[in-house]
C-alpha cells in the first residue's frame, strides 16, 4: 500500500532508507532536481523505492532517475555519464572506479553480509574519482534509522489529529 502511494506521490510513510538519502543528500546541499541521477539496482527496499522518490516534483528531488540492474551487460555506461550513482545491489565491490565519471556524487547504499561481515557495495577505491561519497559502511544506516523514527512521529500525529 506505501509503495502504491508513494508511486501516486501520496502522502504516507516514506521507505527509510531510500527517504534517508533523500535527506542525506539534501543536507549536504548536492543538487537533484534537473540532473540525472542512476540507480544501480532495482530491488523492492532500495532501488524501485529510491527511483520513484527522487522522480518526484518535490525541491530535494525532481531528478531524471534510470534504474539499471546487474543483469543489464555493460551497465557501467550508465553509472559513468551519469553526475550521480547511487549503489543499490546489494553486490561488494561492484562499483569500482573506472565506472563512475571523475567528480561524481557516489552513494553506498547497498550491502551484504557474508558471515560477520558486512561488505559494501562501492569499492574503496571510489573515493579517489569521486567529487562526493557517503561512507562505505554507515554512511547511509544512520539516517536510515533518523527516517524510521520520523515516519514513527508523523504516524502518531495523524492518529493523534483523527481523535
Amino acid at each position: 500500500m506505501n509503495m502504491g502511494r508513494l508511486a501516486l506521490g501520496m502522502p504516507g510513510p516514506l521507505p527509510c532508507t531510500p527517504a534517508g538519502i533523500e535527506a542525506l543528500l539534501a543536507f549536504y546541499e548536492i543538487p537533484i532536481a534537473g540532473r540525472e541521477v542512476v540507480v544501480l539496482g532495482r530491488g523492492f527496499t532500495l532501488g524501485r523505492p529510491l527511483s520513484m522518490l527522487l522522480s518526484l516534483k518535490r525541491p530535494t528531488a525532481n531528478a531524471a532517475v534510470t534504474v539499471v540492474h546487474t543483469g543489464v551487460p555493460d551497465w557501467a555506461r550508465y553509472t559513468r555519464r551519469a553526475p550521480v550513482v547511487v549503489a543499490a545491489a546489494g553486490v561488494p565491490g561492484i562499483l569500482q572506479p573506472e565506472h563512475i565519471s571523475p567528480g561524481a556524487v557516489v552513494v553506498g547504499g547497498g550491502v551484504r553480509y557474508e558471515g560477520k561481515k558486512l561488505l559494501p557495495d562501492v569499492d574503496v577505491r571510489c573515493e579517489e574519482v569521486a567529487g562526493w561519497i557517503t561512507p562505505r559502511v554507515g554512511g547511509v544506516g544512520p539516517t536510515t534509522i533518523a527516517m524510521l523514527f520520523r515516519n514513527t512521529v508523523e504516524a502518531a500525529e495523524r492518529r493523534a489529529a483523527q481523535k
